[in-house]
C-alpha cells in the first residue's frame, strides 16, 4: 500500500477564516476595492485576451509597469503566483536539502513551512522582548551556524515592527549567505533596499500586489534582484507561471501610479486612526492589553484575553487574526475601525 512520506503525512491544510463577515480585518488586505474607472480599463483588457494562447512567460508588460512604479530596471524583476510560489522556489532551488536557513522569530510562519518541505534545517534568531530585531544577533546566528540563507519580513508580519535600511545593509555585507528581504509591507514605510539589488550579489527583495496595491485576488508576488539571480529565477520557475488575466490586470493597476500613492497614504492614515483608538483603550484598560507600535497596515495587540476577544468579535460579525496571546488587526475603513474599537471597548468594559 502506498503511504505518504513523513514530511507531509501529518500536515493539515491551511485554514483561514471563511464565511461572510460584515468587517474583515484578519488578512492584511487593502480595505478598498478598485475604483470604477480602473475596473472599466480591466474589463476592456480582459475582453481582448486571446484565451487560446499561453501567457507571456516573462510577463514583460507587468514587470515593466512594476519597475516603472518603483523606479527600477525591469531586468531586475521576476513575477510569480503570489509570494508563496516565490518563497517555495527560493527554498527548493537557491538552497539545497540539508542546508541551514536562518529565520527571525516571531515572523511569517510560511518561511519555516516551505523550508521544511525543501528539507532545509531552520535556525531561529530570537527577537528582543519588545519584538524588535537586533541585527548583530542575526549576523552572529547566520555566521556561527554556517547558514546559506536568511529570511525575514521588514516591516514584520505579524509584529508590524521594522528595522532600518542601515541595519539591512549591515546584514547583507556581514554574512556569506543569501539575504531574502520580504518587503511585502514596505509600501507603508521608508526603509526599502529595493534600489540596492545591483550592488550586492546576495540580496533578493520580495514585493507583493496583495497589500498596498490592493490586488490580493490576482496573486502577484515579485522578486527584485541582480541580473544573475534574475536569470536563475526565470530558469527555475514554470514557463507560464502567471496567467494572462493577472498579468493584464496587474499592469493596469501599477500604471496608475498617482492613484496607488494616494491610496497608500490613505491606508497609513487609517492605520494611525486604528492605532490611536487602540491606545485610548489601552490607557483605559492597561492591565488587559498592550498595543504594539508599528509601520505596516495593521496593529499588533498583546492580551491575555486574545481568544475570548477573537470569539466575541466573530460573534458580532467582525474577523481579526488570532495569534496565541496576540491579535493582529488590519486597518479598515473609518467605519470598520470604529466598529472594532467600539466592540473591543464593550468587551473590556464588561470585564472591568
Amino acid at each position: 500500500m502506498y503511504k505518504l512520506n513523513k514530511k507531509i503525512s501529518e500536515l493539515e491544510p491551511y485554514s483561514p477564516i471563511t464565511g461572510s463577515y460584515r468587517v474583515r480585518l484578519d488578512a492584511n488586505e487593502c480595505c478598498f476595492n478598485l475604483p470604477q474607472d480602473m475596473l472599466d480599463q480591466i474589463k476592456k483588457a480582459v475582453e481582448n485576451i486571446d484565451y487560446n494562447r499561453y501567457p507571456d512567460p516573462y510577463a514583460t508588460e507587468l514587470c515593466s509597469a512594476f519597475a516603472n512604479y518603483y523606479g527600477i530596471s525591469p531586468e531586475n524583476v521576476t513575477v510569480f503566483n503570489g509570494s508563496d510560489e516565490l518563497i517555495t522556489l527560493l527554498m527548493t532551488t537557491f538552497m539545497m536539502a540539508g542546508e541551514i536557513l536562518v529565520t527571525v522569530e516571531p515572523d511569517f510562519s510560511m518561511y519555516r513551512f516551505y523550508a521544511s518541505l525543501a528539507e532545509l534545517k531552520c535556525v531561529s534568531a530570537p527577537k528582543n522582548e519588545d519584538l524588535t530585531i537586533n541585527i548583530d544577533t542575526v549576523i552572529k546566528t547566520v555566521n556561527e551556524s554556517g547558514a546559506r540563507g536568511v529570511v525575514f519580513s521588514n516591516p514584520c508580519n505579524p509584529t508590524s515592527k521594522g528595522i532600518s535600511r542601515e541595519d539591512v545593509i549591515k546584514l547583507i555585507t556581514s554574512v556569506d549567505a543569501l539575504v531574502i528581504m520580504d518587503e511585502a509591507y514596505m509600501d507603508f514605510w521608508d526603509s526599502s533596499v529595493l534600489d540596492l539589488v545591483n550592488d550586492y550579489d546576495n540580496l533578493i527583495v520580495m514585493r507583493t500586489a496583495s497589500k498596498a496595491i490592493g490586488a490580493a485576488a490576482i496573486r502577484l508576488g515579485f522578486a527584485v534582484t541582480n541580473k544573475v539571480n534574475s536569470n536563475a529565477l526565470k530558469a527555475v520557475k514554470s514557463p507560464y507561471n502567471v496567467n494572462t488575466v493577472s498579468q493584464k490586470i496587474g499592469a493596469i493597476i501599477y500604471n496608475n501610479k498617482e492613484f496607488l500613492q494616494n491610496r497608500r497614504s490613505a491606508i497609513v492614515s487609517l492605520r494611525e486612526n486604528l492605532y490611536n483608538g487602540l491606545k485610548k483603550i489601552e490607557n483605559a484598560y492597561s492591565q488587559k492589553l498592550q498595543i504594539v507600535s508599528g509601520c505596516s497596515n495593521f496593529v499588533f495587540v498583546k492580551t491575555d484575553y486574545s481568544k475570548d476577544i477573537f470569539d466575541f468579535l466573530l460573534s458580532k460579525g467582525v474577523a481579526v487574526r488570532l495569534m496565541n496571546n496576540y491579535l493582529r488587526i488590519t486597518a479598515g475603513t473609518e467605519d470598520e475601525n470604529k466598529v472594532v474599537l467600539e466592540l473591543l471597548n464593550e468587551f473590556l468594559a464588561e470585564r472591568d
